[in-house]
């Protein structure tokens, strides 16, 4: 059995069951919460309901990285925002905790007050001293698959493969982790769904994963549907509009199934008692196949 190992010299089980990483976004402009988790106790609350209902890890967000979104939030005001959280967060759980950030200063802090994953999903391109401090302390690195910056993505004309992009790309962003120390134990991948992507190549990502899983047999792979503009696309009313985001939980579990089946080992949502009890059948029919 693989194993995917995380800060404080601990590890996860990769291969075994699907895991369940839980978003908690602690900002006020998040696409898919807006804002409902802003404050210390409303954040506390949620995740500890993440924990209960059954997540392995929970990933503490304190910028939006929305696609469009224009604000730029200073290291500080990130670290007002998860530092709290983070702190009681370790002394709670054993839950491992996930930061989620661009910055190499957040994810110093967030290690220090005992994050055991960095989750960036520029896979180094905004700062590649984050790997430097995943490096320091033994912690996880998820490197995710973006083009552009969340104001320019989508201004960004498609490529013409979207698998041989995000192959080619995740293996010179693992090349720099890997230069800067970073275990290849520690690394996970992520193909970035909706992130520079157009509809049609989200949806091929999803339905190829297997192929990128092939490419990268050395790394877990995660992948994050959830409430993602693609589904609210696929699920348009007849008024030909998306559908709204609290309109797109079974969506975002058929696209989570579909991503299991195809091999993914850890799935990022933010519905967890559905996306666990959704995964736990997965892998049992998945299993009876490779059986």
């Amino acid at each position: 059995m693989r194993e995917w190992h995380i800060a404080g010299g601990r590890t996860l089980p990769i291969g075994e069951r699907t895991l369940v990483m839980g978003v908690l976004n602690v900002t006020p402009d998040s696409f898919s919460d807006g804002g409902s988790f802003f404050s210390l106790e409303s954040s506390i609350a949620h995740a500890e309901q993440m924990i209960a209902e059954g997540a392995d890890i929970i990933d503490v967000g304190g910028e939006s990285t929305r696609p469009g979104g224009t604000a730029i939030v200073s290291a500080d005001e990130e670290l007002k925002r998860v530092l709290p959280v983070i702190s009681h967060l370790a002394k709670r759980t054993t839950v491992p905790i996930s930061i989620d950030t661009t910055k190499a200063e957040v994810a110093r802090a967030a290690l220090d007050a005992g994050a055991a994953i960095v989750n960036d999903i520029s896979a180094l391109r905004f700062d590649f001293h984050i790997a430097d401090e995943a490096a320091r302390s033994g912690a996880g690195l998820v490197l995710m698959h973006s083009r552009g910056t969340p104001a320019t993505m989508h201004k960004l004309p498609p490529v013409a493969d979207i698998i041989a992009e995000v192959t080619s790309s995740l293996r010179a962003s693992i090349a720099v982790a890997e230069r800067r120390g970073v275990k290849r134990e520690s690394i996970v991948i992520d193909p970035g769904i909706g992130f520079g992507k157009s509809q049609e190549q989200n949806i091929e990502l999803i339905a190829k994963l297997d192929q990128l899983i092939a490419a990268f047999p050395d790394f877990p792979l995660l992948i994050g549907t959830s409430r993602k503009s693609f589904i609210g696309r696929i699920l348009a009313g007849a008024d030909g509009n998306p559908a709204p985001v609290e309109d797109r939980l079974h969506g975002t579990m058929a696209s989570t199934t579909a991503a299991v089946l195809k091999g993914a080992h850890i799935v990022r949502v933010h519905d967890v008692k559905a996306a666990v009890q959704t995964v736990r059948v997965t892998d049992a029919i998945r299993s009876c196949e490779v059986d």
